[in-house]
C-alpha cells in the first residue's frame, strides 16, 4: 500500500507540475546569406505552447509555428516570438537579427529597345534599399519612360504610367513618400548616371527625392572648357577622371549637387541611346510607348 500511495503521489506531483508550467518561447535563426534581400528561416524550439505571433521588426508578422521571412532592407532586426499555451499563458522570446547591405547590387531593366543593367551605389543606402524594395516588389514592371528629351535623359518610375491612355499626363505619380537627399561629390551626372526624379526647390527646399521616379542620363560630351566654365558655375571640383567623363562620355553636369545620383548603367549605355532618339509629343512624353517590361534583381 505504500508503495501504490508513492505511486499514486508521484503521479499527481508530475500532473500537477505539467498543468503549472508555462510556456517557453525559443527559436533559433538560419541564415545562411546575410545580404540583403536576405531569406531567413527560424525554426521554432519553444516548449508548451500551441499558438505563435511572430514579429521580425520590419514592420511583418507571422502566425507559423516556424516561418520563412524574407528581408528586402539591410538593417539591425529585433525580432518577438510569443508563444501561447491553450490556457492564454504567453512567454516572449527578443534577438536581434542583423541583414547587411548588398555589395555591388545589380539590376536589369529590360525594353524592347533591349537591356540595360544599372549597379547601385552602396553610399547611398536609403536610395538603394528603396530602390531594391520596389524592384522586388515588382513596381517597375510595365511602367514606362514617360519624360524622354534627346541629349539630356530619359525618366521613369510614375505608376500612373501602367496601361495609361495616350493623353494622359504623366510624371507626377509615387509611392506617397519621399526619400532624403544623398548627395555625393564622387558621384556626378555622367552618361549613364541613375539619379531621382523629385519637386522643384520652391516645394521641396530639401531636394527630397521622389519615392520611385528616376532618371538615366544621356547628355552631351562636352569640352574641357565647358567643364571649368560648369566648375566655376556650381562649385564643384572635378577629378580628372570625372572630367574625362564628363568629355568623352557626356553629362549633365548642371544638375551636379541639385539632385541624387544613386547608381550607373554598367552594360547597355547603347539603349539610353535608343530610347532618346524615340519621336516624342509635346510634354516630351513619347508617341509610342517605352515600356519597363521587367525590372529585376540580378
Amino acid at each position: 500500500m505504500r508503495n501504490l500511495y508513492s505511486g499514486l503521489y508521484l503521479v499527481v506531483v508530475v500532473l500537477f507540475m505539467t498543468s503549472c508550467s508555462k510556456p517557453t518561447a525559443s527559436f533559433v535563426v538560419k541564415q545562411e546569406d546575410r545580404t540583403a534581400p536576405a531569406k531567413v528561416t527560424f525554426t521554432n524550439n519553444s516548449k508548451n505552447a500551441t499558438t505563435y505571433r511572430w514579429d521580425f521588426g520590419d514592420g511583418n508578422s507571422s502566425e507559423y509555428e516556424s516561418p520563412i521571412h524574407r528581408y528586402l532592407h539591410s538593417g539591425n532586426y529585433e525580432v518577438t516570438l510569443i508563444a501561447t499555451d491553450e490556457k492564454g499563458k504567453t512567454n516572449i522570446k527578443k534577438s536581434r537579427l542583423m541583414v547587411v547591405p548588398p555589395k555591388n547590387c545589380l539590376v536589369e531593366i529590360q525594353t524592347d529597345y533591349g537591356s540595360m543593367v544599372v549597379e547601385l551605389y552602396d553610399e547611398t543606402p536609403k536610395h538603394r534599399d528603396n530602390f531594391i524594395k520596389l524592384v522586388e516588389e515588382g513596381f517597375y514592371n510595365d511602367l514606362l519612360f514617360h519624360r524622354v528629351i534627346n541629349g539630356f535623359m530619359i525618366q521613369g518610375g510614375d505608376p500612373n504610367s501602367k496601361n495609361p491612355s495616350p493623353t494622359q499626363q504623366l510624371g507626377a505619380g509615387g509611392p506617397g513618400y519621399q526619400i532624403d537627399a544623398e548627395f555625393s561629390t564622387d558621384f556626378i551626372h555622367t552618361k549613364g548616371a541613375l539619379a531621382a526624379a523629385r519637386q522643384g526647390d520652391a516645394v521641396n527646399p530639401e531636394r527630397k527625392s521622389s519615392g520611385s521616379q528616376f532618371y538615366i542620363v544621356q547628355g552631351k560630351p562636352l569640352t574641357e572648357q565647358e567643364v571649368t566654365g560648369m566648375e566655376r558655375r556650381t562649385g564643384m571640383s572635378y577629378s580628372e577622371d570625372q572630367k574625362n567623363a564628363l568629355m568623352t562620355h557626356g553629362g549633365t553636369p548642371f544638375l551636379d549637387g541639385q539632385y541624387t545620383v544613386f547608381g550607373h548603367v554598367v552594360t547597355g549605355l547603347e539603349v539610353i541611346d535608343k530610347i532618346a532618339e524615340v519621336e516624342t509629343q509635346p510634354g516630351d512624353r513619347p508617341k509610342v510607348d517605352v515600356k519597363m517590361k521587367i525590372v529585376s534583381i540580378k
